[in-house]
C-alpha cells in the first residue's frame, strides 16, 4: 500500500476520505487538532454522561452515505422516534405541525391571519413578481407570508446567527428549508404524514452517540495501517509551482513534517489560507478575514429526575430566553445516561467568541441553564440540578452574510490553483452542511485521488433532500446508482 495522502481533520469528511482510500489500497496520515475524532459530530463524556455537540440524526437519502454508515457501525444503530417542539410566546408547538395543537396555541384569529398572509404572498409572487429575493427575510416571506415569518422564523434565526434576517443571504434558506412547503405541511398535519427531510418521524442513531460512528471509522483506518495523530495542529502548508509540498504540524513538543502526493483539508478554509507558505496575495488574506463564523456552547446539566419531558429536542424561539435549543439525550438513547434515575440535558447557546455568553464562567453558565430550564416550565423548582459541564465549540457554523459569497469566491479561485489539494466538509468549504453531505464531499475527494473527476464545489446539498421525488423516481435512481439497501427507500 502507498501512504501518499495527508488528511487534515478527523471529522466526518476527513475520515470518510481516508476510509475510502484505505479500501482501495491507499493509506493516509490523518491530523486532528482535537483530542478525539468526529469534529463537531463527536460525542463528549462527563462522569459517564454522554452528549453531542448538538443533536446529530442519522438520516439521509444519499445512498452511498447510508451504505457507509451500516458498513462501519453495523448493528450498533437504534431506531429513534422523533419528537420535537417549538417554544414560542409561552406555548409549545408540535413540530412537525399538529393541526389541533397549532390552532389551539395560535388562536383562530392569528391562524386565519397567517393563512391570509400566506395567500397574499403567493398571489403577489404569481401575478406581480419582484426581483429575486436576496436575503433570508424576503425569501421566507415570499414563500410563507410575513405573519408566519415573524411568528416562527425571525426570532429563532436571529438567535442562531446573531444578525438580522435581512443580513443573511437567501441561499442559506434555499439550502436548508427549500423542501418545506406550507401547503404540504398543513396537509401533512391533517393526514398525519410527512416525508420531507426536515420533518422525518424516525431516524437512526448510534447507541452511544454519533461519536461512536467516528470512533469506529478511526479504528478501521488504523487497522488498515493509517496513522491518526490527535491533538496535532497544522501550522504551515508549504507549496511551490501550484503543488502542495508538505504540511508542518505541532504535536505537543514534537514538530511533524509530512509530505505526500495528495492533500485533503477539512480545517476552516480561513485558517488554511493563513497557513500557506509562501503567503497568499493580500486580497486573498483580506477575503479570509472577511469570512465569519458563529460559535456555539453547550451546557450539559445532570438533573435528579427520571423523566422531564418526552422530546428529543426543543427549539426555543422566544427571545426572552438566551438558550436556543434543548437536547434531552436520554430520549435519543437510554445508553447516553449511566444512571436511569437521572436525566442529562444539553442547553445550547449560539454565540460568538468574546461576547457576553461566551465569556461567562462555567459556574455562571450552569446557573443560567438551570434558571432557564425552570423558567420554561420544563422542570419544577424542587428538582435539583446535581452537576454540569460546559463545552465551547469555535467555528461551529459558517455565516452566510452579505459579503460571504464574494470572499469565498476569492478563496476558491486561490485554492483551486493547487492541483493536489482538495478542501471538503463544512468548514473546509464554508458551507452549512449536515454530516451526510460533508461525508459525500470526502467520499468524492477520495474518488478524485483514485482517478475520477468530481467538482466538489458543484456538489449540491439538494442531493440530500429529494422531497419532490415520487416512489417510482426514487426506485429508478436506486437502480441506476446500484444501491441495494432497502432501508434507503423509506
Amino acid at each position: 500500500m502507498n501512504q501518499n495522502t495527508v488528511v487534515i481533520g478527523a471529522g466526518p469528511a476527513g475520515l470518510t476520505a481516508a476510509y475510502e482510500l484505505c479500501k482501495q489500497g491507499e493509506l493516509s496520515t490523518i491530523l486532528e487538532q482535537g483530542d478525539r475524532v468526529g469534529g463537531i459530530s463527536r460525542t463528549e463524556t462527563y462522569k459517564g454522561y454522554r452528549f453531542d455537540i448538538g443533536g446529530h440524526r442519522f438520516f439521509t437519502k444519499i445512498g452511498e452515505v447510508t451504505d457507509l454508515w451500516y458498513e462501519v457501525l453495523g448493528e450498533e444503530f437504534i431506531k429513534v422516534p422523533r419528537l420535537s417542539r417549538i417554544y414560542y410566546q409561552g406555548k409549545f408547538f408540535d413540530y412537525p405541525l399538529s393541526m389541533a395543537n397549532t390552532l389551539r396555541n395560535l388562536g383562530l384569529f392569528n391562524s386565519v391571519a397567517i393563512g391570509l398572509s400566506y395567500l397574499k404572498a403567493r398571489l403577489q409572487v404569481r401575478f406581480s413578481p419582484g426581483p429575486e429575493a436576496e436575503n433570508f427575510e424576503d425569501w421566507v416571506t415570499e414563500r410563507f407570508g410575513r405573519r408566519l415569518y415573524r411568528t416562527f422564523f425571525k426570532t429563532y434565526t436571529e438567535k442562531v446567527w446573531g444578525i438580522p434576517c435581512d443580513k443573511i443571504q437567501a441561499e442559506w434558506a434555499a439550502q436548508r428549508i427549500k423542501g418545506l412547503s406550507l401547503k404540504k405541511a398543513v396537509i401533512d398535519a391533517i393526514v398525519g404524514n410527512s416525508d420531507a427531510k426536515t420533518l422525518i418521524k424516525e431516524f437512526d442513531y448510534p447507541i452511544h452517540g454519533p461519536g461512536m460512528m467516528w470512533e469506529r471509522f478511526q479504528e478501521k483506518v488504523q487497522n488498515y495501517g493509517c496513522d491518526v495523530h490527535l491533538q496535532t495542529r497544522v501550522t504551515r502548508v508549504d507549496h511551490e509551482n501550484g503543488q502542495i509540498q508538505r504540511v508542518i504540524a505541532q504535536k505537543d513538543d514534537e514538530t511533524l513534517e509530512l509530505t505526500g502526493d495528495h492533500f485533503v483539508s477539512t480545517m476552516p478554509v480561513t485558517a488554511l489560507v493563513r497557513c500557506m507558505n509562501p503567503a497568499p496575495p493580500e486580497p486573498v488574506i483580506a477575503a479570509a478575514k472577511g469570512l465569519k463564523y458563529r460559535d456555539f456552547l453547550i451546557v450539559a446539566i445532570v438533573v435528579d429526575q427520571k423523566d422531564l419531558f418526552p422530546d428529543n429536542w426543543i427549539y426555543i424561539h422566544s427571545p426572552e430566553f438566551k438558550v436556543g435549543r434543548i437536547q434531552n439525550f436520554k430520549n435519543w438513547s437510554p445508553a447516553m445516561v449511566p444512571d436511569a434515575s437521572k436525566t442529562c440535558l444539553g442547553m445550547e447557546y449560539f454565540c460568538s467568541e468574546g461576547d457576553d455568553i461566551w465569556e461567562m464562567s462555567d459556574t455562571d453558565l450552569i446557573k443560567l441553564a438551570s434558571q432557564e430550564i425552570r423558567g420554561l416550565g420544563l422542570m419544577n423548582a424542587a428538582t435539583q440540578v446535581e452537576d454540569g459541564t460546559v463545552i465551547r465549540q469555535r467555528k461551529a457554523y459558517p455565516v452566510y452574510d452579505g459579503e460571504y459569497r464574494q470572499h469565498l469566491q476569492v478563496l476558491r479561485e486561490y485554492l483551486c490553483q493547487f492541483s493536489n489539494l482538495q478542501t471538503v466538509g463544512r468548514n473546509g468549504m464554508h458551507r452549512y452542511n449536515n454530516q451526510d453531505h460533508s461525508m459525500l464531499t470526502g467520499l468524492l475527494a477520495a474518488k478524485n485521488i483514485l482517478g475520477e473527476s468530481h467538482d466538489l464545489w458543484e456538489v449540491n446539498t439538494e442531493r440530500s433532500y429529494y422531497e419532490d421525488f415520487t416512489k417510482e423516481q426514487w426506485t429508478e435512481l436506486k437502480r441506476k446508482q446500484g444501491f441495494q439497501r432497502e432501508a434507503i427507500a423509506a
